[in-house]
């Protein structure tokens, strides 16, 4: 058995040896998870790499659980209706897919004098047992699901539901410090007194919760929907191009434009201008509010969007900690090798290929590098005339977790040259200004690379070539095996002809 299929062999290079294929890792394969809110009630079914999970299935019902709570002390009848209604759904849609639901309430159901009573309700029709857990567990459980996304991150995550919102504390993979309140949107429509009594309700509250977080200047990371729906008005006021919220970044300045934005706007016009629903836009003004003092009171250094919270979080819950320590990015460019691509493990040798070319590179970039490689033949059964947008598209677009935006254009455009010399005409023009001009020409190089490192192919226990950058002398120099010198043929000439052209270089071709 050779290295690329042994499991346990050494010879990982410098990510270490795929973890998605442990009996251990793959029972996490497929868990569905209902989040009974005070706002919402969502099925997610999550699937793929167990690391960096695909959502193989997501519904979610606006049922305004939390709705009057505050004065009637009494789930909204309506909404329990509508949230028993979706979980009769939930549960049968489960057991066609052959997976087992956890479902978890928060502050509504935890909070009302019916809560126990819809609780038992739901059991009786669906089977279904529902953990309601407490202000704590909550912000507990959102702050992991950013740890998801994010291992290793610092900072202060806030998740913010319809009757309740959530501090915690992230510092080196650990969830520390928490604290919850009742800033919900909902709660806040029911404080007396209007903008006056509630921006009073908010600074006190705030100012309490600084008293037990203490100092928080890194990043903050906002969860909930609400947070996104802010988030989405960002871009739309911005005309930002790429509508991907996960990893989104604000910073002060463009929350206070945003909630100035906010209130000005025709709410309805807005929300049909950013797809966002009628329940939620509802909202809206109410977390604008809060978010703006949030922002004031902690002073972090930027805000990132996670669109990642509870649900994700009590995957994390499941995962051995070895796995919880893996790149997320990683992994699941690794599975979709190992699941889509001509030859799995091809990626690594790539990698080992083109790594000469980024000597010196900040490790955030190699790893998108390492990305690209394992990526770089997992769309092959695309039509060829389309396989250059395809996976642009499935780049920048595409569930992975651990991209930031400039990160997710970078990747995309690498993976487009994999399969094209030129850009010109192509989706990337549209979000081109959200890289550089150093990115844009690095990621032409790594892809033109791929692309002539690709007609390399050779057995799995050969290396038939390899190349040497000079950076300041901007020479490039291909070794060839005599073995694998018949594969520099016409088309390989041209290709690696372009890629030297793209550095800017000289170039010579040795044998033997």
């Amino acid at each position: 058995m050779n290295a690329l299929h042994d499991p346990d062999h050494p010879d990982w290079g410098p990510f270490g040896r795929p973890l998605f294929a442990d009996p251990d890792v793959r029972a996490l394969s497929r868990v569905g998870v209902v989040d009974i809110g005070s706002n919402s009630v969502r099925l997610v079914v999550f699937d793929g790499a167990a690391r960096s999970p695909a959502y193989f299935y997501n519904e979610k019902i606006m049922c305004a659980l939390g709705a009057g709570l505050s004065e009637s002390g009494r789930l909204n009848p309506e909404g329990r209706k509508r949230a028993l209604s979706a979980l009769r759904r939930f549960q049968l849609l489960a057991r066609g897919m052959g997976t087992e639901l956890t479902a978890v309430a928060t502050a509504a159901v935890r909070s009302a004098t019916d809560g126990p009573d819809f609780c038992e309700e739901v059991k009786r029709e669906t089977g279904l047992e529902i953990y309601v857990i407490d202000g704590d567990e909550e912000a507990r459980l959102s702050a992991q699901g950013v740890l998801l996304g994010w291992p290793g991150s610092y900072g202060l995550v806030c998740d913010i539901g319809g009757s309740s919102m959530e501090l915690a504390e992230i510092s080196g993979g650990r969830v520390g410090k928490r604290v919850t309140s009742d800033l919900g949107p909902l709660k806040l429509t029911d404080i007396k007194g209007g903008k006056k009594g509630r921006d009073a309700v908010i600074k006190k509250t705030l100012t309490e919760m600084k008293d037990v977080m203490g100092t928080q200047k890194d990043r903050l990371f906002l969860v909930g929907g609400s947070w996104r729906a802010i988030a989405r008005i960002d871009m739309e006021r911005r005309n930002y191009p790429l509508h991907v919220l996960h990893e989104y970044r604000m910073d002060a300045k463009a929350v206070r434009e945003t909630v100035k934005y906010i209130q000005k706007a025709d709410l309805e016009e807005l929300r049909g201008k950013c797809s966002i629903s009628s329940a939620r836009m509802s909202l809206v003004p109410y977390a604008a509010e809060v978010l703006k003092r949030l922002v004031q009171t902690f002073a972090p250094k930027d805000i990132a969007v996670s669109s990642y919270g509870i649900r994700e979080g009590m995957l994390y819950e499941q995962m051995p900690q070895k796995l919880r320590d893996r790149d997320p990015l990683i992994e699941s460019c690794r599975y979709a090798e190992a699941k889509d691509a001509r030859l799995p493990g091809y990626g690594k040798r790539l990698y080992t290929f083109v790594e000469p070319l980024f000597q010196g590179a900040k490790p955030a970039r190699i790893r998108i590098v390492k990305a690209a490689c394992l990526l770089h033949d997992v769309s092959w059964r695309a039509h060829p005339d389309y396989r250059a947008e395809t996976v642009f598209d499935n780049a920048t677009r595409a569930n992975l977790g651990g991209l930031k935006h400039e990160e997710r254009v970078f990747l995309g455009l690498s993976l487009l040259h994999r399969y094209r010399n030129k850009r010109e005409g192509t989706r990337f023009e549209i979000l081109a200004p959200i890289l550089d001009e150093a990115g844009i020409r690095e990621a032409e190089v790594l892809g033109k690379a791929m692309r002539f490192g690709a007609m390399l192919w050779m057995s799995e226990d050969e290396t038939g070539a390899r190349l040497t950058w000079q950076p300041r002398k901007r020479h490039l120099t291909l070794h060839l095996t005599e073995k694998a010198a018949p594969l520099f043929g016409e088309v390989a000439v041209a290709r690696f002809d372009s890629l030297v052209k793209s550095l800017g270089a000289t170039s010579e071709v040795r044998t033997g």
